[in-house]
């Protein structure tokens, strides 16, 4: 691949050009100190990662007898975190979608508490973080994370759930992002009730993701 950054790369994935579906290990450095980490791809993986692209690629050669899976295996993920002294994240499936024009179809009311126990959270991750209630229980997290990409979390109260308020978030961030950015998110793949809330609201699947954050023990 041409691209040198992962910022780049995920700009290319959002609008649907991926790179060689031939197996190959992209390596590019760490956005920031934030976030190291291995995205999967179709037949392709990036690796962003300051450590040495030589012993990256010798580990993942060693890593799986199947090659296509070996970036995300746990043999390559735990000796990545070794070597960084960092910790493994949850492996997420990574979503996107364009932004829309016009207003929430919510009425969403913004948190603008800093200490705010849902922020502080979100600051730990995300860069420029907002946060807004919903009206029958729900939030929306919006903020710029890896590479700066804007990501959308949210969360609805258990005795919420069932009426639509998920699927009307994950819209809500879609209007919210500036004109010509686009919005990601992430969702466990075990947890099929929020892949279908966010596939409903329009965002598709471009790969899985992994992050490696700082102070592993």
């Amino acid at each position: 691949m041409n691209e040198s950054t992962l910022a780049l790369i995920l700009d290319d994935a959002a609008r649907g050009r991926f790179p060689p579906t031939d197996g190959s290990v992209t390596v590019v450095p760490q956005p920031d100190e934030r976030e190291a980490g291995v995205l999967a791809l179709c037949a392709h993986a990036v690796v962003f990662s300051d450590e040495d692209p030589q012993w990256i690629r010798k580990t993942i050669a060693g890593a799986s007898h199947d090659q296509l899976a070996a970036p995300l295996s746990p043999h390559f993920l735990v000796a990545l975190a070794e070597r960084t002294g960092r910790r493994i994240g949850n492996s997420d499936l990574l979503t996107v979608a364009q932004r829309l024009p016009g207003e929430p179809p919510l009425p969403l009311v913004e948190i603008e508490d800093r200490e705010h126990p849902r922020v502080v959270r979100a600051l730990r991750f995300r860069d420029g973080v907002r946060v807004w209630e919903a009206p029958g229980g729900g939030l929306l997290v919006l903020g710029r994370g890896v590479a700066g990409r804007w990501e959308a979390a949210i969360e609805v109260d258990p005795g919420a759930q069932g009426r639509g308020i998920g699927r009307a978030l994950a819209v809500s961030a879609r209007h919210l992002v500036p004109e010509g950015d686009v919005v990601w998110a992430q969702q466990a793949p075990g947890n099929a009730k929020s892949v279908r809330v966010f596939q409903a609201a329009g965002y598709q699947p471009v790969g899985a993701e992994v992050l490696l954050t700082a102070g592993g023990s």
